[in-house]
């Protein structure tokens, strides 16, 4: 990971926002030939007892589904909107080009669950992404007993407890306060990506020069 200290969020709430807001998560590891292994799934984050906990689910007999079987040692990267910004926007033109972006990796250790948690998962993450509207026909409870029961065989749901939460919010910090603001300006020009990253740049205004 990009390790460098301006560029770390220490506030352990926004990080939570972040996880929560992009939940759709690289889940990797490695399986028994040591070989990289990688899916992507949406994934929710909670406390439990004191320990932070991801939960989700995934198809059986994939790749990294025997993986992570042979291997329970998991990585889960969340990734939100990341930007080109242009060497040209700095004080100093002559300067190399960068990206911001915002990431954040968790580390933990990987179990899965049996049936009566898989259903209890479907339920939570079918309701969720439908806005906790229990009258939509695709929550969990919803769907048609047929195709529950079809599919309920294939999938299997997980539980990572969290050893480790880094990150890096790489966000200009490191520019001066002329530059900081130029980029912002061009950044509000680009497309969604940009907007976003100048947004969160904006916000973070007087955290990053704070007044003297």
């Amino acid at each position: 990971m990009y390790d460098l200290p301006y560029h770390k969020e220490h506030d352990e709430e926004r990080i939570k926002t972040f996880i929560a807001k992009y939940p759709f998560a690289f889940l990797s590891g490695c399986d028994a030939a040591n070989k990289p292994v990688a899916t992507q799934v949406p994934v929710f984050i909670e406390e439990r007892s004191g320990k932070r906990i991801l939960s989700g689910h995934i198809m059986k007999n994939t790749d990294h589904h025997k993986a992570f079987l042979h291997n329970d040692s998991v990585l889960a990267v969340f990734t939100g909107h990341h930007t080109y910004v242009s060497g040209t926007w700095y004080s100093n033109p002559h300067t190399p080009s960068t990206w911001n972006y915002m990431s954040v990796h968790v580390r933990g250790v990987i179990r899965f669950l049996d049936h009566d948690a898989l259903i209890e998962v479907l339920r939570k993450t079918s309701l969720h992404f439908e806005n906790n509207n229990p009258q939509s026909t695709t929550v969990f409870d919803n769907l048609p007993k047929e195709f529950i029961q079809k599919v309920i065989n294939a999938i299997v749901a997980f539980e990572i407890e969290v050893t480790d939460i880094d990150n890096v919010f790489k966000l200009s910090q490191d520019r001066d306060a002329d530059s900081y603001q130029h980029i912002i300006k061009k950044l509000k020009q680009n497309g969604e990506n940009g907007q976003v990253i100048a947004e969160e740049m904006e916000r973070r205004t007087t955290e990053v020069f704070p007044e003297k």
